[in-house]
């Protein structure tokens, strides 16, 4: 494994980061305030290529590979403060373009791909209830076939870009009686009969990406809508998961780099006692803790590309990135936080920020736990 950028990689997370300096750049703190999503951002991301990297060119996208989209999101990461909108573009990517690419039909491909790429749909994936939250395929949504319609009916929560998106892949039970194997998957447009969001739901952190809780009342979706075969839809899910646990925190990479580099300017110009705080071993060892679980958690996300890249599963490996990773974005912000003492407590500096947008990091795409359950199932089998 090559440990480090093809030419390839490093020029599209270079061009990320010149991206995001030159277009991305807004006034983020009151947009925080106001928990408001910058759909006008997500449709210059779309333009520069973001939304459409590992979608063949023949459905809109850019035909790229799994190491090259990470390295990309890692720029991007880098460059753009705004977490919330990178949250929603991965939330899009993996549990809507990903699952469509790899189990919907040509027509479905040739209908919503293209737009998922373009920016003109916002994609979000309906599998969490209140009762099956880490227990997905608990779920109690039911799908029944009526003729040449699945009619829908159950709650679905915590969606991210639900208040915002266009297009839902949602999973509901079509036989209960055979447990996960009676779990399918189905695309829904916002405008469904029977579809609605019913509201938003306020979080701590990743504020500009909306949450919200969708109802599925006598939903009457066409049979052509069902994403890959019946009885199929964990197959679909797992998958989701997989690139979405290996890749969603490619961008975190990013973020913990410039975090990093801020800390490392601070403390150096910070002038405390006659001296700069960076000659304080106190302060010194935070900064190396810092570097340590950077370069730790970088080589397992990208060892997710590269696995893909040979055509292997991946999902015990992503599991152990989504983990290390999160875990490493929390801490590295509580010291960047500490670091920064007063000012990085304050919101105008946007430390406290990337705080409270990392503690979501080790909740959704399954929670720490789950990914410690799922570690262990592959190792003691």
């Amino acid at each position: 494994m090559e440990f480090s950028l093809s030419t390839e990689q490093q020029k599209w997370q270079d061009e990320a980061i010149q991206f995001a300096r030159a277009n991305l750049v807004d006034d983020l703190l009151d947009r925080d305030e106001r928990r408001e999503f910058w759909r006008e951002g997500w449709r210059r991301c779309a333009k520069f290529g973001f939304q459409g990297l590992p979608i063949p060119v023949e459905y809109g996208g850019k035909g790229q590979d799994l190491q090259v989209t990470i390295a990309a999101m890692e720029g991007l990461g880098y460059a753009c403060e705004d977490n919330g909108l990178i949250f929603s573009m991965n939330a899009s990517m993996w549990t809507n373009s990903i699952p469509i690419l790899r189990y919907g039909s040509e027509e479905q491909k040739r209908r919503y791909l293209p737009g998922l790429c373009d920016g003109s749909i916002v994609g979000a994936n309906g599998a969490s209830e209140v009762e099956a939250g880490s227990d997905i395929f608990s779920m109690r949504t039911r799908a029944e076939r009526k003729g040449d319609r699945w009619i829908l009916n159950g709650r679905k929560t915590w969606v991210t870009s639900g208040p915002v998106a266009d297009l839902f892949v949602c999973y509901a039970t079509t036989a209960p009686e055979r447990g996960v194997m009676g779990i399918t998957g189905f695309i829904i447009p916002r405008d469904t009969p029977g579809f609605r969001v019913v509201r938003e739901i306020r979080k701590l952190g990743v504020r500009t990406v909306p949450m919200g809780e969708l109802a599925l009342e006598d939903c009457e979706v066409p049979v052509e809508n069902m994403l890959g075969r019946e009885g199929r839809g964990a197959e679909v899910f797992n998958c989701s998961m997989e690139w979405e646990r290996g890749a969603i925190l490619a961008s975190s990479l990013g973020t913990m780099r410039r975090q990093l580099e801020r800390c490392i300017a601070h403390v150096k110009k910070r002038k405390q006692f006659g001296q700069s705080i960076a000659k304080f071993q106190s302060v010194s060892n935070k900064i190396v803790d810092m570097a340590l679980r950077l370069e730790t958690s970088r080589p397992l996300v990208y060892k997710i590309g590269w696995l893909k890249a040979q055509g292997k599963d991946a999902t015990l490996e992503s599991s152990m990135a989504k983990l290390h990773v999160s875990d490493c974005f929390v801490k590295n912000s509580l010291d960047a936080v500490q670091l920064f003492g007063a000012s990085g407590f304050v919101a105008e500096n946007g430390i406290e920020r990337d705080l409270r947008d990392s503690i979501g990091s080790t909740i959704y795409s399954g929670t720490n736990e789950i990914q410690r359950n799922v570690i262990a199932q592959y190792l003691i089998r």
